[in-house]
């Protein structure tokens, strides 16, 4: 087992259709073995898949080269965190139980190697973006998931592949722009949990661009970006924290990687 840990989200496999999701998948695979020796624990952080939901018997088609890496990781020993997405959040037990993964539906504080991380997808935090706080609501009710599940596979995973397909492309655009750190949610909730609990790296995805952020109280923000368009992860090595791109450069916003990166 290695020494470094590492932080990557927003797969989106499944999306835009099978073909170009494949092509990701089969980068994400390379690149997981690839940094096998080196891990010490690895942190996938949400929206890995466009849309899940586990059925009692059934479980969405496809994905199956990444979820036998993940499942060879942790059988290997290597630790692993998965977090649920606002595309995925219909993760329940099926990961947990097959794969050996711990599951967190929200941030989660750790300290490695001395310093102290608050560590999640990012979505529904900070100010704004109220109706989505509410739609969160409803989809992670009991009752919602109890609806969804009688509808066949067929017709339920096919309407929600149409609505999420919608939605991307609503706010792709957004997805794309940096309209600087007095703008963006998750910075200013990162400064907020700064003033109660000061923290040395708040790593998050969700916001599909990748970010290093040196907050105004301490601390440094940090967004994975995505495996869309940047392909960019965060690695620690117990002294310093890097964002890079598997696929050579990608633009980092914000005040550029810490620790001379």
């Amino acid at each position: 087992m290695g020494d470094k840990y590492f932080f990557l989200s927003d797969f989106h496999l499944g999306a835009p259709n099978r073909a170009e999701s494949l092509v990701r998948e089969k980068k994400i695979v390379a690149w997981l073995e690839s940094r096998r020796e080196e891990m010490a624990e690895l942190f996938i952080l949400g929206d890995v898949f466009d849309f899940w939901f586990e059925y009692k018997k059934a479980i969405p088609r496809g994905h199956v080269r990444l979820l036998g890496k993940i499942a060879e990781l942790s059988d290997s020993g290597i630790p692993i965190h998965f977090f649920t997405g606002n595309h995925d959040m219909w993760i329940f037990d099926y990961l947990p139980s097959e794969l050996n993964v711990a599951l967190h539906r929200a941030p989660i504080r750790r300290t490695l190697a001395g310093k102290t991380f608050l560590i999640g997808h990012g979505d529904g935090l900070g100010p704004g973006d109220r109706g989505y706080k509410v739609l969160k609501k409803v989809f992670a009710s009991k009752v919602s998931q109890w609806l969804f599940a009688r509808l066949h596979p067929n017709f339920g995973i096919g309407l929600a592949d149409y609505l999420s397909a919608r939605s991307r492309k609503a706010n792709r655009d957004a997805d794309e722009i940096f309209s600087g750190r007095e703008n963006e949610w998750l910075v200013q909730y990162c400064e907020a949990c700064q003033v109660q609990q000061p923290t040395d790296y708040y790593i998050f995805g969700h916001r599909h661009l990748p970010m290093v952020i040196n907050l105004e109280g301490g601390g440094t923000y940090i967004n994975t970006g995505d495996w869309i368009r940047s392909f960019t992860y965060a690695e620690f090595d117990g002294k310093s924290m890097c964002l890079k791109s598997a696929e050579g450069k990608a633009k980092i916003h914000g005040d550029g990687n810490p620790d001379g990166c």
